[in-house]
């Protein structure tokens, strides 16, 4: 299948990063180089372009994107996680801007085998990198029910989480559970009719919760933003796109704390502490337009943050 995905907030997040011409700009999460590609466009032979994915298949695809650039363009098989040393390993000390476009890509949704959907059935696999060991059938028939329970509150918000976690545990009693066609039943099982009969689909926010768990989407975010506001000069910029109120709430968090000034407890009289800022908020959190929630439907839930270095 081609790498065919939509960037959200497009125009909105690229005029965010102020493009210098000159500038290095670094896109941790390249997909299919939409974004990228708007930076690119605006970058001079003389600029450089670091784009990074732990999927094999978005690096494939932005290299097709991204093979006329004027500028420098190097693409990097890895996790965001790994950003210093990164960074470090193409010979580059600080940057100009930074963007996140967090969350799960179209194609990786839309292709059945990969095992992220709850719509077509597939082996359980949900792995971003596949050279990674934990996949989601780890996840499902080797973690205890309470670990499970505790994923599926934490990670999904899900309110049926403890009966949802016991029957998996009963299943898998029987026989492992193997593709996402039989979780979606144990689930549909789990979940009250009544319930099953209101809302979205009984077993999204369970498979949001695998997935998050398997590529530690956010155990690794709060660093990963902090390294990313070290690597930055003055005056640059890092932009981030969310997607659900999890991630949102620890980008929204992280950068707060790397805005803040004196950090000295609240009745101290004079500030003993010397912490200064090293970012300034740029405004508060975007969002999709109108006219891009109807063409791109994966845009509603987006939230664009900026913030400049100091």
């Amino acid at each position: 299948m081609e790498f065919h995905h939509v960037s959200v907030l497009p125009a909105e997040t690229v005029a965010a990063l102020s493009v210098v011409p000159e500038g290095t700009y670094v896109d941790c999460t390249l997909g299919a180089a939409g974004h990228a590609g708007r930076i690119a466009a605006q970058l001079s032979p003389a600029g450089r372009l670091i784009g990074i994915d732990q999927d094999e298949t978005a690096i494939a695809a932005a290299q097709v994107r991204l093979a006329s650039a004027a500028c420098r363009v190097s693409l990097v098989h890895d996790n965001f996680r790994n950003l210093t040393a990164i960074l470090t390993a193409e010979g580059v000390s600080a940057v100009d801007g930074i963007l996140f476009d967090l969350g799960v890509s179209s194609p990786q949704i839309d292709t059945a085998a990969r095992g992220f959907s709850y719509m077509q059935d597939a082996p359980l696999d949900m792995r971003m990198d596949r050279r990674a060991a934990r996949s989601a059938y780890t996840v499902v028939n080797e973690y205890s029910a309470a670990r499970l329970t505790e994923l599926f509150y934490d990670y999904g918000e899900e309110r049926w989480a403890k009966r949802i976690a016991a029957f998996i545990e009963a299943a898998r009693k029987e026989r492992p559970i193997e593709t996402t066609g039989e979780l979606v039943e144990i689930i549909d099982r789990a979940v009250p009719k009544k319930v099953r009969a209101k809302g979205g689909h009984p077993a999204k926010r369970v498979f949001q919760a695998i997935r998050i768990e398997v590529n530690e989407e956010l155990t690794i975010l709060p660093d990963a933003v902090t390294a990313a506001v070290h690597t930055l000069k003055p005056g640059g910029r890092i932009a981030v796109i969310t997607f659900h109120s999890l991630e949102d709430r620890i980008v929204k968090r992280t950068m707060q704390q790397l805005a803040r000034g004196c950090i000295c407890p609240p009745h101290t009289p004079v500030c003993i502490c010397g912490h200064t800022p090293e970012l300034r908020l740029i405004g508060k959190a975007q969002t999709a337009s109108l006219a891009e929630c109807a063409a791109n439907a994966r845009a509603k839930s987006a939230k664009l943050r900026v913030a400049e270095k100091l």
